[in-house]
Order: C-alpha cells, then sequence, then structure tokens
C-alpha cells in the first residue's frame, strides 16, 4: 500500500479531536512508564502525545513517507522517540513490550483473516506476560457509511478527490484518491492511490484473538465504555495475554 502524496494531505484531514480521544484511552488501560509499541504509527501526531504522557514509546509503520513526516514532527516537537520502518505482520527481534496499540483502524488494511491472526500472533508473542493490546477498526456499518460518501478538498498545492466504492469481498471497501499537484511551472500533474480496507464481524474478531492466543478480551464501541453493537462505528479491543 503506497501512501506517497496521501500522507502529504493525511493530517490536513484527520480529525484532530480524535488523537485526545486515543491518547485518554490509552491512559485508561495503561500506567505511564509502560514499554508501548504503536503499531501504524504515521505522521506520529498520536506517538508525540503518548511519549509527553509518560509512555516508554516506540513507533513503527510500514509507509516510509509516513516515517518521514513523523521524523521531522518530533524534530519541531523535540520529542524523540525510535521509529522503525517495518510490516506490523512481523515483530521478530524486537525487544517484548508491556503493551501495544494500533488504531485509526490500521489493521482494517490487512487483506485477509489470515493476515490478520498473523498480526495478532506477532503481537502477543511480542508483549510481556500479562501484557496488553489496543486497537480498533471500522464496524461494518461504517463501511456502509463510506458507500455514501465523497470527499473533495484542496491544500497546500494539491487538489484532492476521495471516492469510495464497494468492494470485492463482503464488509470491504475501497477508496479512489486523485491528487492534481501544482509543479514548478504553475501545471498540474496527476496521481493516484487505491486504498482497500476491510472488516469482519465481532465474532471473527474476538475468535483470531483468541486462536493467537488472547483469552482476555474487552469490546467497546467509539470510545465509549460499553459496547453498541447497533450503531456503533468504530470498535474498540482490550486483549490481555
Amino acid at each position: 500500500m503506497s501512501y506517497n502524496w496521501f500522507a502529504k494531505v493525511y493530517d490536513e484531514l484527520m480529525d484532530d479531536s480524535l488523537y485526545s480521544q486515543w491518547l485518554q484511552y490509552t491512559q485508561k488501560h495503561l500506567q505511564p512508564g509502560a514499554t508501548l509499541l504503536e503499531l501504524g504509527c504515521g505522521t506520529g501526531i498520536l506517538g508525540i502525545m503518548l511519549k509527553q504522557a509518560g509512555y516508554d514509546l516506540t513507533g513503527l509503520d510500514l509507509s516510509e513517507e509516513m516515517l518521514s513526516l513523523a521524523y521531522n514532527r518530533q524534530l519541531e516537537s523535540k520529542t524523540m522517540f525510535p521509529l522503525l520502518h517495518r510490516d506490523m505482520k512481523d515483530l521478530s527481534g524486537l525487544p517484548p513490550f508491556d503493551a501495544m496499540v494500533c488504531y485509526s483502524d490500521a489493521l482494517c488494511y490487512m487483506e485477509s483473516e489470515e493476515s490478520l491472526k498473523t498480526v495478532f500472533k506477532a503481537v502477543y508473542n511480542g508483549l510481556n506476560k500479562n501484557g496488553c493490546f489496543l486497537f480498533d477498526v471500522h464496524s461494518p456499518l461504517k463501511i456502509t457509511d463510506f458507500l455514501e460518501t465523497s470527499f473533495h478538498a484542496e491544500t497546500n498545492g494539491i487538489v484532492f478527490l476521495w471516492d469510495s466504492y464497494e468492494g470485492e469481498y463482503p464488509n470491504s471497501i475501497e477508496h479512489q484518491l486523485t491528487f492534481f499537484v501544482e509543479n514548478e511551472e504553475g501545471l498540474y500533474e496527476r496521481f493516484e492511490e487505491l486504498h482497500k480496507e476491510r472488516t469482519y464481524s465481532l465474532q471473527t474478531y474476538q475468535q483470531l484473538l483468541k486462536e493467537a492466543g488472547f483469552n482476555q478480551v474487552k469490546v467497546t464501541s467509539d470510545f465509549q465504555d460499553s459496547f453498541d453493537g447497533v450503531n456503533g462505528r468504530r470498535w474498540f479491543f482490550e486483549a490481555v495475554k
């Protein structure tokens, strides 16, 4: 999955309020000082907040573009922590962590149940005893919402078009991203990226976590302390080793 141009406009498109909510959700479950690995750390906004909140943080992402922006943000904020360019499906060779987090539906980019289970197993093996894995995913209802969404914007010399279509699998979506980027001559060049997301039933997530080794799993939705299986758009999982 390429994030070349999307990485450059990602922060402009994100709802800033989500970062403080992810931070608060993390603080409900983890004590400051815990060794923490953020999977899919993106451009580093949440990572800096977690580091400043007292966590011994390491960030990991598959996108070099995202990591480059995260490093620049670290320099600007004078908040440094390790950044790893790796696939979250392979955490071998890393030290064990007290906890891992994976937010902003990054796990919905896993292409299959088998890939998702591989991540869960890698996380389980990479946690200390009683370690905690916190993550969120889109609910099937949120995937349906995407079909009614078309977004167009302009920022920093980039005209950005985002249209979503039903994917090839149940509860999947394909985001067609088109960028018109102004060059030095004042002309616009066109670039395209295709992003695919997929989610599963609640029972599937619970079963895959169990098969990976997690026996203590709590599910909530939309940053609340309870689970809304009817109207919830973002499901949260707390899995303990």
